[in-house]
């Protein structure tokens, strides 16, 4: 699928988004004003951006602590989610979650899960309950490398291939499950590339490639909206952060720091803007606008975050559900 020069600046602007956004949480976190764990997706902007391009809001997505992008590129409002970060009674889930717990249903964000795979049988049950009920919806499920070690990723696939469920299992392999590497933990690639294409269609791209992302994106919804089946897409990309906080750790302590650099010349934000800057689709003037535009916003959530009130104690067990 090759997209148009007003759709390709338009994810780009998603993108930059995104970036700017975890950037400012890096840059702010260490005021210690956002009572939670973060973990942040910089350097894989590409692929919740170019996935969920493809999805509408009643289409669904399952995600994992590695949440913020799949969050506001499903369509999550930006003032939620840094209102959560605080843990404010504003956040998307009254600041009950923190960033490991983002749920937007009204845009078919079903929610973000601190288990490592623990999004994965969520999100194939979503998609049996779009078959059951005979609707032409999808359930898309972010994982990483780290859920690919889990059994249910396997459990829950063998069930999606079984009942031709209309889920798309996106497989972000950044290259790392903490500190330890993919090439450690796994004796060969994903089993489930061998799988025979009539019974899963899978594919593997540069995941830091908007194009390549989008175009095997809308081939597998289009597969699953139209009765065909599951999917499953291994995104190649790597995590330039740290596993969770803000920084770069170029000690070596486990990882060579010229990997690190190696990646970084591959950014996939800052490989579109200069497509997009030589292509001459975008020009400097526009890409400040775009910018400024982008940073006025970003303030803004900040601030009314700041503002929003705490939760009151005596609503402590409110959301708290149990059995007398």
């Amino acid at each position: 699928m090759t997209l148009s020069s007003a759709r390709r600046i338009e994810l780009f602007r998603r993108m930059l988004r995104l970036r700017n956004v975890e950037l400012r949480i890096e840059s702010l976190y260490h005021e210690d004003r956002m009572k939670t764990p973060v973990h942040l997706c910089i350097g894989q902007e590409a692929i919740s951006v170019g996935v969920c391009a493809h999805l509408t809001n009643d289409d669904s997505v399952s995600s994992n602590h590695r949440s913020h992008g799949h969050y506001l590129a499903k369509g999550g409002g930006l003032n939620e989610l840094i209102a959560e970060l605080h843990c404010k009674e504003s956040g998307c889930t009254k600041g009950r979650g923190g960033s490991m717990h983002l749920v937007d249903t009204a845009v078919g964000h079903m929610g973000s899960s601190s288990i490592v795979g623990g999004g994965v049988p969520i999100g194939t049950g979503m998609a049996m309950a779009y078959k059951m009920r005979g609707l032409a919806r999808v359930s898309v499920v972010f994982f990483g490398d780290g859920a690919a070690d889990e059994g249910v990723l396997y459990e829950s696939v063998n069930f999606a291939m079984l009942k031709r469920l209309p889920v798309v299992y996106i497989y972000e392999n950044n290259g790392y499950s903490v500190c330890t590497t993919t090439r450690e933990r796994q004796a060969q690639e994903l089993i489930f590339h061998q799988v025979l294409p009539n019974k899963m269609w899978t594919q593997t791209v540069d995941g830091n490639s908007l194009d390549a992302v989008n175009a095997a994106a809308a081939t597998a919804i289009a597969l699953a909206r139209s009765g065909g089946g599951p999917s499953l897409i291994e995104c190649k990309t790597y995590r330039v952060r740290e596993h969770a906080g803000s920084g770069v750790d170029r000690t070596g302590k486990y990882r060579d720091p010229a990997e690190i650099e190696r990646w970084e010349t591959h950014d996939p934000v800052h490989g579109l803007r200069a497509d997009l800057l030589a292509r001459g689709l975008l020009d400097q003037k526009g890409l400040e606008a775009m910018e400024a535009a982008i940073e006025a916003e970003i303030d803004e959530a900040f601030r009314a975050a700041v503002k929003s009130p705490l939760p009151l104690d005596e609503d402590l067990t409110r959301y708290v559900y149990c059995e007398d």
